[in-house]
C-alpha cells in the first residue's frame, strides 16, 4: 500500500498534466450528459480547469524527470506553461461572447481546446523524441478539428483540410528526422543524445536528422519556408479559433525549438545556428514584404505572426543564455499583444458580421474610439516603438544577437522592422483618417476589460511588468544551462 502512495508522490512534476487530463475527461462527460447544442457551462468549466492547472504550475513548483526520462519539469518549462495556459484560456474567453456565429459554441470546441493545451504542455516538458511527438500530435489533431469546427462554412472546412494535409507532411518530416537521430546516436532521450553526440562527434546522418527535425518544428511555429498554411488557415478559421492558433501553439513549438537546440544539440551549435539564422532572416524579410499587399485583416495578422517568429528566432540564433531570455520575454509580450489585438477585432462587429478586410475598419475612431485607440497602441507595439512593450521584446533579442556578434542578422532585422511599420501604420491610418462606412454594433463587456488591461500593460510595460518578467525569464533560461 505504501509503495503506491510514494509512486503517486513521485509523479509530482507531472501533476498539472495529470489534473488537466482527468479534467478533460470530466468535461467530456459533462458535455455528453447535458447534450445541448450550446453549452456555456462547459466553456466556463474549461476555462476554470485551465486556471486550476495554471495555479498548480505556479504554486507547486516541482522539478524533476518522471516517466523514465520522458518528461522533464524545470523553471523554463513552468514559465512557458503559464504562457501556454494563459494564451489558451484568454483565447477561449475571447470566443465566448458571440460563440454561435463563429460555430465555437459546441461543447466539443472547449474539450478540444483543453486537449490541445494538454498536448502543448507535454511538448513544453518533453525530454524524449517519443513524448515530444506524442505531445505534438495531441496538439495538432485537436487543432485540425478546431480549424474546421464551423462545419457549414466552406472556408473553415478548407482551412481545416489544408492544415491537416500540410500538418501530416510536417509530422512526417519530424519523424524522419527523429528516426535518423535515433539511428545515428542510438537514443531517443534528449539527455542521452547530448552525451552520444559529445562522445561520437557529428556525423552527416545526424546533421540530416537535425535538419528534418527542425523543419518539422519550424512548420509548427510557421517559420518561412514552412509558413504556407498560416495565411490560409488564419483567414479561413473562425476568428476566435485564429486567436487560439496565434497564441498558445506558437509558444509551445518555440519552447520545443529552444529545448532541442540549446540542450540536445548543444555540441553541434555551429550546425543548427545556420539553420536558425536562415529561418529567422527568411521569416522577417518575407513577412515584411508579403504583408504589404494584404487586404484581409486576418491574413495580415498571419504574416505579422510569421514576422514575429522571425524576430524571436533572432534571440535563439545567438545560442546563449541571454538569447533564450530574449525568446522567453519575446513570447510573453507577443502573447499579450495578440490577446489585445484579437480582443479589438472581435469587438468591431458590423451588422453583417465581423470585420474581414482592413478597409472595414474605416472610421472606427469616430464610432468606437476606445477600441480604435487600443488597436492603434497594439499596432505601434507590434512595430516595436518605444516605450511600448513590443520595443523591449525586440530590444532583448537584438541585444543577444549583437552580443553574439551576429551583426548582419541584427541589421536585417532592423530593416525588416522598419518595412513592417508600413502595413501596421496603414491599419491606424484607415481607422483614424478614413470616413466611416458601416456602423459598429455594441459588444459584450468582457472584451472591453481584456482590451483595457492589456492596453494598459503594453503602454506601461517598462514600469509595471518589465522587471518581474525579465527576472522570471532569467530564472527560466538559467535552468537550461
Amino acid at each position: 500500500m505504501n509503495s503506491d502512495v510514494t509512486d503517486f508522490a513521485s509523479l509530482a512534476p507531472a501533476y498539472p498534466e495529470i489534473l488537466m487530463a482527468l479534467g478533460v475527461l470530466v468535461l467530456l462527460l459533462v458535455g455528453v450528459v447535458i447534450n445541448k447544442e450550446r453549452s456555456p457551462l462547459v466553456s466556463w468549466l474549461a476555462v476554470g480547469l485551465l486556471v486550476a492547472t495554471g495555479l498548480v504550475v505556479i504554486l507547486q513548483p516541482f522539478d524533476g524527470v518522471v516517466f523514465n526520462g520522458l518528461f522533464i519539469a524545470d523553471s523554463f518549462a513552468r514559465y512557458m506553461k503559464v504562457l501556454v495556459i494563459g494564451g489558451a484560456g484568454l483565447a477561449m474567453i475571447l470566443g465566448m461572447s458571440n460563440a454561435e456565429e463563429n460555430g465555437v459554441h459546441k461543447y466539443e470546441y472547449s474539450v478540444l481546446a483543453v486537449l490541445a493545451t494538454l498536448g502543448m504542455m507535454v511538448m513544453v516538458s518533453a525530454n524524449d523524441l517519443m513524448s515530444l511527438y506524442v505531445g505534438l500530435e495531441l496538439q495538432s489533431l485537436s487543432l485540425y478539428v478546431m480549424a474546421a469546427i464551423k462545419r457549414d462554412d466552406a472556408r473553415a472546412s478548407e482551412a481545416g483540410l489544408k492544415y491537416f494535409v500540410l500538418g501530416a507532411l510536417s509530422s512526417g518530416l519530424l519523424l524522419y528526422g527523429a528516426s535518423l537521430i535515433y539511428g545515428f546516436t542510438g537514443h531517443t532521450n534528449l539527455g542521452e543524445i547530448v552525451v552520444a553526440i559529445a562522445n561520437e562527434g557529428r556525423s552527416i546522418g545526424l546533421i540530416f536528422g537535425v535538419v528534418f527535425l527542425l523543419a518539422g518544428v519550424a512548420f509548427k511555429i510557421s517559420a518561412v519556408p514552412f509558413h504556407m498554411w498560416t495565411p490560409d488557415v488564419y483567414e479561413g478559421a473562425p476568428t476566435p479559433v485564429t486567436a487560439f492558433f496565434a497564441m498558445a501553439p506558437k509558444v509551445a513549438a518555440m519552447t520545443l525549438m529552444v529545448r532541442l537546440v540549446m540542450d540536445t544539440f548543444a555540441p553541434i551549435t555551429h550546425d543548427w545556428q545556420q539553420i536558425v539564422i536562415f529561418l529567422s532572416i527568411a521569416s522577417m524579410v518575407l513577412a515584411a514584404f508579403a504583408a504589404i499587399g494584404q487586404k484581409s485583416l486576418k491574413r495580415l495578422i498571419a504574416y505579422s505572426s510569421i514576422g514575429h517568429v522571425g524576430f524571436a528566432l533572432v534571440g535563439l540564433s545567438s545560442g546563449t543564455q541571454v538569447g533564450v531570455e530574449g525568446v522567453a520575454i519575446y513570447m510573453a509580450i507577443y502573447v499579450g499583444m495578440t490577446v489585445a489585438l484579437f480582443a479589438c477585432i472581435l469587438s468591431l462587429r458590423t451588422a453583417d458580421g465581423y470585420v474581414e478586410t482592413i478597409d472595414d475598419l474605416a472610421g472606427a475612431s469616430k464610432t468606437r474610439p476606445f477600441v480604435a485607440a487600443i488597436m492603434a497602441i497594439v499596432m505601434f507595439s507590434l512595430i516595436g516603438l518605444p516605450p511600448l512593450a513590443g520595443f523591449f521584446a525586440k530590444w532583448q533579442v537584438f541585444l543577444a544577437a549583437i552580443e553574439a556578434n551576429l551583426y548582419v542578422l541584427s541589421v536585417i532585422g532592423m530593416l525588416a522592422s522598419a518595412i513592417s511599420a508600413f502595413y501596421y501604420l496603414r491599419v491606424v491610418k484607415v481607422m483614424y483618417f478614413d470616413e466611416p462606412k458601416d456602423e459598429f454594433v455594441t459588444v459584450p463587456g468582457e472584451l472591453n476589460v481584456i482590451m483595457a488591461v492589456f492596453g494598459f500593460l503594453i503602454v506601461t510595460f517598462y514600469f509595471t511588468v518589465g522587471n518581474p518578467l525579465a527576472n522570471l525569464a532569467h530564472t527560466a533560461a538559467g535552468s537550461l544551462f
